[in-house]
């Protein structure tokens, strides 16, 4: 349980931990402003009372050893790769325990409701066994959309080629226009041909087979539409 001074005000907010237990979406426990990892051998020891916590800093005496600044980072880190899921959960139980009153108290906090819904919505989409804590939580919501047949099958690509969350966007993009043609009369289909040296596929195919399980043309339009993105944004123009 993590108590924050006064959540209406603009002041910097101290935050401390107490002894109660928190799951993680990784099958961590938070205790007592400690991560917990279950893995054998991983515990790790709480965060130094030296340390000053607050909602817009966190400092470090300056005789810190690097041991303990790396071990307190990936401690952090862990946290905030959960608070989503937390979040998510949170809001689901209030809709769910107090549906007349969970409104008011959003309100009587800093918290925004919008993303909190979406962090509900996302949560709602994957029970707990099925969230894995390989990929973010941003993953699972470009996934929330979908089957959870398919849901699965793209966390597990991702988890296996270690792709971003837009690689996965991409791929997943690209797997749907292929899958439709997308020919509605909106946005018309073309056949693109391109004349490369035999090696040169060859070096493509074998690209695409050491980083993902999609066919060879799945992988092509995914790594265009990429470049693409990177060089003129959603939304934007070149130039």
């Amino acid at each position: 349980m993590i108590e924050r001074a006064n959540m209406n005000s603009r002041e910097p907010r101290a935050i401390r931990y107490w002894g109660v237990q928190m799951g993680t979406a990784s099958g961590q426990q938070l205790t007592a402003g400690r991560v917990e990892r279950r893995e054998p051998g991983a515990a790790q020891p709480p965060l130094p009372p030296t340390a000053m916590t607050r909602r817009t800093s966190f400092s470090l005496p300056p005789d810190t050893p690097i041991q303990e600044w790396s071990r307190i980072g990936h401690q952090i880190n862990a946290l905030s790769e959960s608070s989503s899921w937390w979040l998510g959960d949170w809001l689901i139980y209030g809709q769910d325990k107090y549906p007349n009153l969970y409104k008011k108290a959003i309100e009587e906090t800093s918290l925004d409701y919008q993303t909190l819904r979406n962090y509900a919505w996302v949560a709602r989409q994957f029970a707990v066994h099925r969230r894995r804590a390989t990929v973010s939580f941003q993953h699972h919501a470009e996934l929330a959309a979908l089957a959870p047949a398919d849901q699965d099958r793209w966390l597990e690509r991702a988890e296996r080629f270690g792709w971003s969350r837009n690689e996965l966007r991409n791929r997943v993009r690209a797997s749907r226009r292929l899958g439709s043609g997308e020919d509605d009369g909106t946005d018309p289909t073309l056949r693109i041909q391109v004349t490369v040296p035999l090696s040169q596929k060859q070096r493509w195919m074998r690209a695409a087979e050491s980083t993902s399980e999609t066919d060879f043309v799945a992988w092509v339009v995914a790594v265009l539409d990429g470049a693409a993105e990177s060089a003129v944004p959603a939304g934007g123009s070149a130039g």
